[in-house]
């Protein structure tokens, strides 16, 4: 049932609909951090530019995961933001434009809670990944200022806490398992009560 646009709501009906607008500092927010994640992109492309000669494979591995790590990050963002807003606040009215994200055009709260729990699994991993990388130093000292200033061999990862690490993981893909599932037995009875009305 559409709504006419001569159709007036009461004063109260009008606040409750405007306090949406209040989440708009939140979402400009979220902009503001974006930036810091492009700022954070950046200084982490010079470390690697300007230390490539003194660098192993390993260490430049792990300077590319951290960049990676930031664009998806980045990219849960704009999802965030984006998402968000035209599902929460406003409608932005992409409609037709060249630009329009492919995801934006089906985005719901359900579709939003989905790709939201893919782009976690997909930081979690580059983190895990990561700690995989540095669990080949495992046995050396942990690392303090000390260490680092005396140029000296040492880790910052942990047996317990590569499994943690592990476990946190798991949780995260069977939590999206359960998201997808629920979101898709919801789904399948909305379309059966639909079709049952027709």
């Amino acid at each position: 049932m559409q709504l006419n646009p001569q159709t007036r709501l009461s004063p109260l009906s009008a606040l409750i609909f405007s306090s949406r607008w209040l989440q708009l500092p939140l979402y400009m927010g979220l902009i503001v951090a974006q930036a810091v994640y492009v700022f954070l992109f950046v200084k982490e492309l010079w470390h690697l530019i300007h230390d490539a000669d003194s660098l192993n494979e390993q260490g430049i591995m792990l300077i590319v995961l951290g960049l990676i790590d930031v664009v998806m990050i980045s990219n849960l963002l704009v999802m965030v933001i984006v998402g968000g807003y035209e599902t929460f606040v406003s409608r932005l009215r992409l409609e037709g434009h060249p630009d329009q994200p492919e995801w934006l055009s089906h985005v719901n709260a359900s579709v939003l809670k989905v790709k939201l729990a893919m782009a976690i699994i997909g930081i979690s991993s580059i983190h895990l990944l990561k700690s995989f990388i540095e669990a080949g130093q495992l046995g050396l000292p942990l690392c303090t200022n000390e260490l680092v200033l005396a140029k000296m061999m040492c880790t910052k990862a942990t047996a317990q806490g590569v499994m943690w690490q592990t476990i946190i993981h798991i949780v995260f893909i069977l939590s999206a398992i359960g998201i997808a599932w629920t979101d898709k037995l919801m789904t399948g009875s909305a379309s059966k009560r639909e079709s049952a009305i027709h």
